[in-house]
């Protein structure tokens, strides 16, 4: 008794070849749409037809026209195109087809400098997530903020928001040569006395762990500002010592470290998580490529004084 045919000898590469005359009616008109020549489109469809029992084609005036068998193979394997398309995407994005949107807040300093080289490689492994990143050093909430990530100086607002240890940093004191070279030479903790901070403005400092002025005991406040980067190119101006972070000052051209032994102070960088985020596998991509980018770069979070 016939069972029929077998699935296993009928080639969906085969289908696409006949899918491909269905929708120009020429073997010639196929086989440009296809890549091939036209022979090799005949040679397709007899096998085809041979795998599966059954006359698919006629000749016609205008043409090859499906038999009635032909229009009902052709309309059953009309999603096999969609799907051919859509596994061709998947490789050509990368080895998964991970997707969604991902939404970070980070330290204006840390964001530019660590999370955003993290994000680029993100985006180039996996172009199927988008990214997007905010600078903020004010304490943040992620409930009802749209966030996904978020790394902050401490622990994030909202006791309901887990946070992990991403890693600490160091703020050192720094300033330009010329700044020093013009006044006598800073040998403790003592000299300090009358120098001109710069750091941030007292009166806007929102984040608790960064109120670090009073541990400068002598020194005040010369040039304060919100943002790091115009911190560093004060102190590099010779507008004062500069507060900053280690990873910024560091060998950075027109300034030098000021008591690297004695003044050292070390914040963490917290990282928190949005429990209800819809694009989950994507976020914990983007999380991983965070821990990765940190612990690569250790020395420049905590040099050596």
């Amino acid at each position: 008794m016939s069972t029929g045919p077998d699935p296993h000898e009928v080639s969906a590469d085969d289908v696409r070849y006949l899918l491909a005359v269905a929708r120009v009616g020429r073997l010639v008109s196929a086989a440009a749409l296809l890549g091939v020549d036209h022979t090799t489109v005949r040679r397709r469809l007899d096998r085809l037809e041979a795998a599966l029992g059954a006359r698919l084609l006629d000749r016609g005036a205008d043409g090859w026209q499906l038999t009635a068998i032909g229009r009902d193979v052709v309309e059953r394997a009309a999603p096999l195109e969609g799907l051919m398309e859509q596994v061709v995407a998947a490789a050509a994005s990368g080895t998964d087809a991970v997707r969604g949107t991902v939404r970070m807040a980070a330290p204006e300093g840390f964001g530019s400098l660590f999370a955003a080289p993290a994000l680029a490689r993100v985006r180039a492994e996996h172009p199927g997530i988008a990214l997007e990143l905010v600078t903020s050093t004010r304490p943040l909430s992620l409930r009802g903020s749209g966030f996904d990530l978020a790394v902050t100086v401490g622990s994030p607002a909202g006791s309901r928001v887990a946070a992990e240890l991403l890693t600490e940093y160091a703020l050192r004191l720094y300033a330009a040569p010329s700044y020093l070279a013009a006044r006598p030479a800073i040998r403790t903790p003592a000299d300090l006395e009358g120098h001109d901070l710069v750091f941030y403005v007292d009166a806007l400092l929102t984040v608790r762990e960064l109120d670090l002025a009073p541990e400068l005991e002598g020194m005040r406040l010369g040039f304060g500002s919100t943002n790091v980067f115009a911190q560093l190119e004060a102190t590099r101006a010779g507008a004062g010592i500069g507060l900053l972070h280690a990873f910024m000052g560091e060998g950075a051209a027109g300034l030098e470290p000021v008591l690297p032994r004695a003044i050292d102070f070390r914040l963490p960088f917290m990282l928190s998580q949005r429990s209800d985020s819809p694009a989950v596998d994507a976020v914990a991509i983007v999380r991983d490529a965070l821990r990765r980018e940190v612990a690569e770069r250790r020395d420049e979070l905590l040099p050596s004084p």
